[in-house]
């Protein structure tokens, strides 16, 4: 049968229990109604977005509305005055319908594939740490691969420029020995011409252009240790990238394409259309890109860019040292063959006057020898032949006339100063032959200086036309030429 219940009375308690049982009853209540709260949080919270704002103190109303409204869709004003909704950015599954895009939720707690979903992490992270390692191998290689081609140029023009140093070292020797040349000529020729201005002139140019060329020859050499010393420190980061991609069999060619360069180091290529690929990982200490790795692919982008314009220096100046070089040398060569000219105009000019002097020295002599002949009569007869030609001063007419005083006859005078004037004559003809004598002689001996001038200018054009011929090397130019013979004509005044 029920239990009774009396009713209670309002005006005195007459509860049986006691008030501390009652009190025990409700703190055990309480901490139920705690536990089964935090346990539904708890529980609740075990699967739930990575960033969640639900504050468990704010009222469950509240916290809902501020939990869901990040998930809303946003309203943006468009520029004709409508409205356009679009979802929050993120990842997660767009719900159309209602408006919202939740994030991706995550599990607090082990799920059953735990294993096989670290496995895949695990395989996950070491493919990510292969694949930053092949990239960064790819463009090891790839910079190696350019500065072995940036160093074959150099290389290249570096032996270009050591050859046209050669031609300008053998230009100051073919110098050398032009002046050496022209100091062969006679005593007469060696008054200062433009000529030797020219080969003065030239031997400054060149002596420009060699330390022009030296200090190109200096710079190539820092510049080829330093790439070398690149190269090498490139191929050591690339073959240790390259001990992680063991399992990997793809060209490192395809892995820059799928990166979206062909080139890592030259800036001067086209850009690629294709925007997205494989994105260079962080610089890591203990990852696939290292600061060593880095600091090789920054020097390799540094030193390539420095090569290339020392590389076109060296081109520009070897170029245009060449020019310069050959413009000095015609220009020298033109002046010897003016000079050559020159010599030959006072030439022709030299023999006409000698040809003049050879007919007047003909005359000369023999009108001196006539005089003499007509001069030994007159003091004598000088043969036997000779007694009947003249009457002395002693024959019978004179003497009869002379007997009577003041009859003096002025032949003897006149006999005596006519003698006495054809020996004056005689005198300055013999000095004028002799002159005509001496400057025939010392013009015979400036002609042959002439022609020995003519014939240096001539052996100096042809040695720098035979010299500078590109397939004379250095070796060969310091050889002097043996085929001329260098010959002083004698003085004027010698025998």
């Amino acid at each position: 049968m029920p239990v009774l219940i009396p009713p209670a009375e309002r005006s005195q308690d007459t509860r049986v229990g006691a008030p501390a049982w009652r009190e025990a009853a409700k703190v055990i209540t309480r901490k139920a109604r705690q536990l089964t709260d935090r346990c539904g949080r708890e529980a609740v919270t075990l699967w739930q977005p990575e960033d969640s704002v639900r504050d468990p103190h704010v009222a469950s109303h509240l916290s809902r509305a501020a939990y869901i409204l990040p998930w809303r869709f946003r309203v943006e004003m468009l520029k004709g005055g409508g409205t356009l909704e679009k979802p929050p950015p993120g990842e997660g599954v767009t719900l159309w319908k209602s408006k919202m895009k939740p994030p991706v939720w995550h599990a607090r707690l082990p799920l059953p594939m735990h294993r096989d979903a670290r496995a895949l992490q695990t395989a996950e992270v070491v493919h990510a740490h292969t694949r930053g390692a092949r990239l960064t191998a790819a463009r090891l290689g790839r910079a190696q691969h350019q500065i072995n081609a940036q160093l074959q140029l150099l290389q290249r023009q570096r032996d270009a420029t050591d050859h046209r140093l050669s031609e300008v070292r053998k230009g100051l020797l073919i110098n050398q020995q032009s002046v050496k040349l022209r100091n062969y000529r006679p005593k007469s020729e060696k008054i200062p011409d433009k000529a030797d201005s020219m080969l003065r002139w030239e031997k400054e140019e060149l002596r420009g252009m060699k330390r022009k060329m030296e200090k190109d020859m200096e710079k190539s050499e820092a510049m080829l240790k330093a790439l070398a010393s690149c190269r090498d420190t490139l191929v050591f980061c690339y073959k240790e990238r390259l001990q992680a991609v063991d399992l990997m069999n793809q060209p490192l060619d395809k892995v820059l394409e799928q990166a979206g360069r062909h080139s890592w180091v030259n800036l001067s290529r086209v850009p690629t259309p294709r925007t997205q690929g494989q994105k260079t990982p962080p610089i890591d200490p203990v990852g696939a890109y290292t600061p060593e790795c880095a600091t090789a692919l920054y020097e390799a982008k540094r030193l390539l860019m420095e090569s290339k314009d020392t590389l076109q220096e060296m081109a520009k100046n070897e170029e245009d040292i060449r020019q310069q070089q050959q413009q000095i040398s015609d220009s020298v060569c033109t002046s010897l063959a003016q000079k050559m000219r020159e010599t030959s105009e006072l030439k022709e000019k030299m023999n006409m006057a000698l040809g003049l002097m050879r007919g007047t020295i003909h005359r000369c002599t023999k009108f001196s020898q006539e005089m003499h002949i007509t001069g030994g009569l007159i003091k004598g007869p000088l043969s036997k032949s000779y007694l009947e030609t003249r009457e002395k001063l002693d024959r019978p007419l004179v003497r009869v006339f002379q007997r009577h005083v003041g009859t003096q006859l002025p032949e003897a005078s006149r006999l005596a100063q006519g003698t006495d004037k054809l020996q004056r004559h005689i005198s300055h003809v013999e000095k004028n032959l002799k002159e005509l004598m001496d400057k025939h002689k010392h013009l015979s001996w400036s002609l042959e200086c002439k022609k020995m001038g003519q014939k240096a200018d001539y052996s100096v054009v042809r040695l720098r036309l035979r010299q500078r011929h590109p397939h004379v090397y250095y070796e060969q130019a310091q050889r002097l030429v043996s085929d001329w013979t260098p010959h002083t004509p004698p003085g004027p005044g010698t025998q």
